[in-house]
């Protein structure tokens, strides 16, 4: 299968999982203007929200990276660049996630 082809389907394939997950993210954080600190902090810490949370973190960094390195595909030229450029944005989308779900799991000790 060509390289732009799996991109794709990966950007679809998340686009679908990224969809309900948002949406159930949006409804609740509607509700958090009439919450204090620490319902908020409840919400983060238990354990059906910190999953979904969790997997939406995940989701949302996976598409945001292979979207961002289309773009470095359409328009940086020189492929040393771009080579950097994509590395460096997989490299930030390993590691941001992961540092976001630490801190998360470290709300619930």
């Amino acid at each position: 299968m060509i390289n732009a082809t799996k991109k794709w389907i990966f950007l679809k394939i998340s686009s679908i999982l990224l969809t309900p997950l948002m949406l159930w993210f949006v409804i609740n954080l509607a509700s958090f203007y009439d919450k204090n600190y620490d319902q908020v902090l409840l919400f983060f810490t238990e354990q059906p929200s910190k999953l979904l949370f969790s997997l939406m973190v995940i989701f949302a960094y996976f598409y945001s990276a292979l979207s961002i390195s289309e773009v470095f595909e359409d328009y940086i030229h020189e492929e040393k660049i771009k080579n950097v450029a994509n590395r460096l944005l997989f490299l930030f989308a390993i590691i941001i996630p992961i540092l976001t779900l630490i801190i998360l799991f470290k709300l619930s000790l």
